[in-house]
């Protein structure tokens, strides 16, 4: 009866020493993975990785990290202007988190070039660059794990905001210093100065109506093509397919823009309103009947045509708008 107890403690260890083997192999394998990556952060913010250091470093488990990848296509013959602005804004927030105090090995940042790991594209059936994934320490990438890019944009600070929703840490972006906003408001000040100093005498110029009611409309413009949801959302001037090679101007969404549809939607406005500035012109000035008569012709023009224009814009963003005006 003595020896059951031995026997049943045999048993036990005969049972469980694989797993605690197998156990043990995980972790150091885990340790390996955390070391490696870690030494590579130490050099570079972001990790270029290839088919092989994603599929074991990302793809294969144990991993008990998160890793934010940027599937990109930066090789000049690609000619991806959106994935050289969207490396910069990614760099930035890679900084900002290695230089962090809160800086752990629980995220990391990684990038993927067409070019250096096209079987990868492969595997994850993708298509389009740039694109952020999120691979979580636990499970597969869920839907959420996909960074919304043509809606959102692809500013550090939007995209930190993503990384903190999908991973709980938070990074505070810290850009570096631009200069160029205050020199350009410093030689703004200077050139008011300047006027105001050679025209001490004479400040007629501050009271021209044209002047001031052409400043009006240059911000009314700006503001009604949406460079100020460019501003807050930084996003891409436009899109290339890197398989097509065609480049998009307008976005299909209408949550979301380009800053190159902003720049056509300017333009559309301004000749709109041009138009409407010659037919009010041809309507109440002085000049001899034929000079209206043009430029009555040619305000009509304006605004028929860039309205025919501004709506087809309209309606490619809002998929099945039943009207249009003379061009589709």
């Amino acid at each position: 009866m003595a020896a059951l107890p031995v026997l049943a403690l045999a048993l036990l260890l005969l049972c469980g020493g694989p797993r605690a083997a197998g156990q043990k192999r995980k972790e150091m394998v885990l340790s390996e993975k955390v070391s490696q990556l870690m030494e590579w952060t130490s050099k570079r913010s972001v990790i270029r990785m290839n088919g092989d250091k994603f599929r074991r470093l990302v793809k294969a488990p144990p991993r008990n990290y998160s890793v934010i990848v940027m599937f990109t296509a930066l090789q000049p013959h690609r000619q991806c202007v959106v994935c050289k602005q969207a490396d910069e804004e990614y760099q930035i927030l890679a900084n900002s988190w290695r230089y962090s105090s809160a800086f752990t090995n629980k995220i990391f940042f990684a990038m993927v070039d067409f070019d250096e790991g096209s079987d990868v594209f492969q595997m994850l059936n993708m298509n389009s660059a740039p694109t952020f994934i999120n691979f979580p320490a636990k499970g597969k990438p869920k839907r959420g794990d996909t960074y919304e890019l043509q809606v959102r944009g692809f500013a550090a600070e939007q995209l930190a905001r993503w990384v903190a929703d999908r991973t709980d840490v938070n990074i505070r972006v810290i850009r570096p210093p631009n200069y160029a906003g205050p020199l350009m408001l410093g030689l703004l000040l200077a050139v008011i100065g300047g006027l105001v100093y050679l025209r001490g005498s004479n400040l007629d110029f501050l009271y021209n109506k044209t002047g001031w009611a052409f400043a009006a409309l240059c911000f009314v413009l700006a503001m009604t093509s949406g460079q100020m949801w460019n501003h807050i959302r930084g996003p891409p001037y436009a899109h290339k397919n890197p398989h097509t090679g065609q480049v998009s101007y307008i976005h299909g969404s209408s949550q979301a823009q380009f800053v190159a549809e902003t720049h056509i939607v300017l333009l559309f406005n301004g000749g709109v309103t041009l138009g409407m500035v010659l037919l009010h012109e041809a309507a109440t000035s002085d000049m001899d009947v034929g000079k209206r008569k043009i430029m009555c012709i040619a305000g009509i023009g304006l605004v028929v045509f860039f309205f025919s224009w501004l709506l087809s814009v309209f309606r490619s963003k809002y998929h099945g708008y039943p009207y249009r005006y003379c061009s589709s």
